[in-house]
């Protein structure tokens, strides 16, 4: 059956959610074992969803116990990779047969809206499944090259027992990032939830076991980043962490992996992202839809977001312009509505930052283009307006800190060595944007950017072909997407045999 995307449709959905709010541990749903839950709330209205299990050391133990169990039984890791892709498709079909659910639940738990979650997120999750699927028996292991009487052969085993450590922003889709080459190499995995979005990645979890994902190979277990999170972080039979988050929390990692087993450990971390537009730049309407698409989807709340619009002068006045014009059809509002394209903050506390933030610009004296305001208070939600800064100081707060909201500073320039010099200008070095009509000047500039990505012409990530992560505090120890993931999940053996 094809799904769409309509009011009658998201309301029919929402009055038959049934939600799945227990861990996922061994192939059943149990209960935290301390009995503690937590509350998950609906962030355009403020009102409870419903009481989720709260795991903490002893649960991550449960889980790491039986995906080690299922990891040494070679139920899943010991499958040829042919058959791990086919269980993985049907994993794939039924994320895309369940499309309009998990979309309504990561609105209501997330705030994104539902078209976003409908037309990309979801879809996006079933195709990079599907796509680390099939790119698993496309790579092969290496023989050395020796002469006569030894053999050198060079091959990679599935790393173990993986913990994985999501984002609140993109819940599915980042669950897809890390399971679709773990599940693939043969790994098994311990999956914790950011305890504000549980709700999707414990349905993801029943469709896996439906699909064939043998018990104890994906395990959930949703509770609080200071007791699950760390437990898996300090669990000496993990053999490696993933994470996607702050830089702050994957610090913490990195001290966990140390003071336990040196586990192998991969960070996504934040960023304060440029899009520098050049003098020569052209098609300002273009340049302007991608400008408000980089800064203002899922409400800025992206680490990948282009926080920072670093403008050559003679165009500014141009651009803004267009810019303020188009970002009048970005209408805020229920995150339920298939029309709204901004829907609410995840949390009231990650609302009022966002605000401290706007105040302290305005303070500061900046120029308001638009928003800086919140909206929709009487509803509970937590609504912000798309809000830009004018002729913004680089070194203003605005400017250099993450503020992972629908904020935007323009920092205007006069040259291109200014714009390079403002762009590297932070700590971190995620992603990027560029815009030139110089051939010359587009290679020049996106090499001298220090990010892990450099769109140019375009804001993008890249599809799930090329590798996503960051230079300095935005990354560390690996990437997602590509097969390059898939040698981030194994180990590399050699094996040195004397023929004669």
């Amino acid at each position: 059956m094809t799904e769409t995307l309509t009011k009658q449709a998201v309301q029919e959905t929402m009055a038959s959610l049934a939600y799945r709010n227990q861990a996922f541990i061994n192939g059943r749903f149990v209960s935290a074992q301390s009995g503690k839950t937590f509350t998950t709330l609906n962030p355009a209205t403020g009102k409870a969803l419903t009481e989720v299990a709260a795991c903490d050391e002893a649960d991550v133990n449960a889980a790491v116990e039986a995906a080690r169990a299922a990891f040494d039984s070679g139920v899943w890791s010991g499958l040829p990779v042919a058959e791990r892709k086919q269980v993985m498709f049907r994993f794939a079909d039924l994320i895309d047969q369940h499309r309009l659910e998990l979309s309504v639940l990561e609105a209501l738990e997330a705030g994104k809206p539902v078209g976003e979650c409908f037309g990309m997120d979801i879809p996006d999750t079933a195709a990079t499944i599907r796509w680390h699927a099939e790119a698993g028996d496309k790579q092969y292991d290496a023989i050395s090259p020796k002469g006569a009487g030894t053999l050198g052969m060079i091959v990679r085993e599935p790393i173990g027992v993986v913990g994985a450590v999501l984002p609140w922003n993109f819940p599915s889709m980042m669950a897809g990032w890390k399971l679709g080459p773990a599940l693939i190499t043969g790994n098994s995995v311990v999956l914790k939830p950011a305890e504000l979005t549980s709700l999707s990645t414990l349905r993801l979890a029943e469709l896996a076991f439906e699909a064939g994902i043998p018990a104890g190979v994906l395990n959930v277990v949703p509770g609080l980043g200071q007791e699950a999170g760390k437990a898996i972080g300090l669990h000496p039979d993990i053999d490696m962490t993933t994470f996607t988050g702050s830089t702050e929390v994957g610090r913490l990692f990195l001290e966990y992996s140390a003071r336990s087993n040196l586990k192998r450990v991969t960070l996504e971390c934040g960023g304060k992202n440029p899009q520098l537009v050049m003098g020569d730049a052209k098609d300002i309407p273009t340049i302007a839809s991608n400008v408000l698409a980089a800064a203002f989807w899922n409400m800025g709340e992206n680490c990948s977001a282009g926080s920072r619009l670093i403008v050559h002068r003679s165009i500014k006045d141009a651009l803004l312009k267009e810019v303020v014009q188009q970002l009048e059809e970005w209408v805020t509002g229920d995150p339920l509505n298939p029309e709204v394209r901004l829907g609410a903050l995840i949390e009231e506390a990650h609302m009022n930052k966002v605000l401290e933030h706007i105040e302290k610009a305005k303070a500061e004296g900046y120029e308001v283009l638009a928003g800086g305001t919140r909206l929709y208070a009487e509803t509970g939600g937590y609504f912000v307006a798309p809000t830009i800064f004018d002729n913004v100081d680089p070194k203003a707060g605005v400017a250099v800190d993450e503020i992972f909201g629908p904020v935007l500073a323009v920092i205007p320039f006069d040259t291109e060595e200014e714009a390079i010099a403002i762009a590297n200008d932070t700590c971190y070095g995620l992603a990027s944007s560029l815009w030139t009509s110089d051939l010359s000047a587009a290679h020049r500039i996106s090499s001298a950017i220090r990010a892990g990505t450099v769109s140019v012409n375009c804001f993008s990530e890249g599809d799930i072909t090329v590798p996503f992560g960051g230079y300095k505090q935005s990354g560390f120890g690996g990437r997602d997407k590509s097969i390059h993931a898939h040698d981030q999940y194994c180990e590399l053996k050699t094996t040195w045999i004397q023929v004669g």
